[in-house]
């Protein structure tokens, strides 16, 4: 049986603007380079063509392991539970691939080339240091040891007379990037000085004598993850104390200078490094409080506490940290 229908219908009622297309925003190609010796050597295009011999080394598509490092998730099981509870997170070491491919104008020119690039990965110069630059953004830096892929393969897919393709394993024990710039707070502690300093920036700060231990110092970390500080303390001193959280070191020099006039005392953070020493050469871990805690400052905004006594004349305080970020 026919349904019956009516003819009549709303008519479109156009809206008021015509809505426009998003624009996409100009971008350029993204740079990398690797560059061996510990970041030292020579430092050799992989997506441009510059140098005196054309084309040159240049990456192809297929890279892998290169934006977010693996992550270990650590767990118990419990007999009489389902599941597992979680107990904790670490990043592990980034594993990377990158096609390379070896493109000469005659026979002298790959060969060349190949012997570059052997002697920028070879772990024997120690490791590499891969820069990944987005258009327009600061270079990332990524340490990588060469693992694999260099020992070559002259079959007719990945050799020729005058090209050669490559696919290297490199390792970043580090799997953090690392930002170009260090980013760095001042402060100055001293009789008679005003509480800011004026300055067209907020850094370095100036506290006076009365305003030398607070709770509350901001202070932001600019990358992704924590980052570790490298601290220096320029005499005279007589005892200080840096805080975030729960977590503080510090030592207390009781009457008398801990760091004299004229000396700067490094305390050095960072995993592998942990050193406590001046400018003459003494170590200071031996002075340091009970159970200190060198700790990290988490990326973001945050405030850290400061607790410093200057001796007969003006001390100085400087914090430096390397920004690690999770990708390019």
């Amino acid at each position: 049986m026919p349904i019956p229908a009516s003819w009549d219908f709303l008519p479109e009622i156009p809206p008021e603007s015509i809505p426009s297309p998003p624009i996409p925003k100009k971008w350029g190609h993204t740079y990398v380079s690797i560059t061996g010796s510990n970041g030292e050597g020579e430092e050799i295009p992989l997506t441009g063509f510059e140098g005196p011999y054309w084309p040159n080394i240049f990456m192809q598509a297929g890279a892998t392991g290169l934006d977010l490092p693996p992550m270990e998730v650590r767990s118990d099981t419990s007999p009489n539970l389902d599941g597992s509870m979680y107990r904790s997170t670490r990043a592990a070491a980034r594993e990377i691939m990158l096609p390379l491919f070896l493109y000469g104008i005659d026979r002298y020119t790959v060969r060349r080339l190949k012997r570059q690039l052997i002697q920028a990965l070879s772990p024997l110069n120690g490791p590499c240091v891969l820069k990944i630059q987005e258009s327009g953004l600061p270079p990332r830096f990524l340490t990588c040891w060469y693992k694999d892929g260099l020992q070559g393969d002259e079959s007719e897919e990945n050799a020729g007379f005058r090209w050669m393709r490559y696919g290297i394993q490199l390792t970043a024990m580090d799997p953090w990037y690392y930002g170009e710039s260090f980013h760095v707070a001042e402060w100055t502690f001293g009789t008679g000085a005003p509480f800011l300093k004026p300055a067209s920036s907020l850094f370095p700060i100036t506290v006076s004598e009365g305003l030398i231990s607070r709770p509350d110092f901001p202070v932001t970390n600019p990358g992704d993850t924590a980052a570790w500080p490298i601290w220096k303390i320029e005499g005279p001193v007589r005892k200080f104390r840096l805080s975030h959280g729960k977590r503080a070191f510090g030592i207390d020099g009781n009457d008398k200078d801990v760091i004299p006039g004229g000396t700067t005392l490094t305390v050095d953070t960072r995993p592998g490094h942990k050193t406590l020493m001046d400018d003459t050469g003494k170590n200071y871990w031996p002075l340091l409080d009970k159970r200190p805690a060198l700790w990290p400052l988490p990326a973001g905004r945050s405030q850290i506490g400061v607790d410093l006594v200057p001796g007969s004349t003006n001390a100085r305080l400087r914090l430096t940290i390397r920004p690690r970020f999770e990708t390019y």
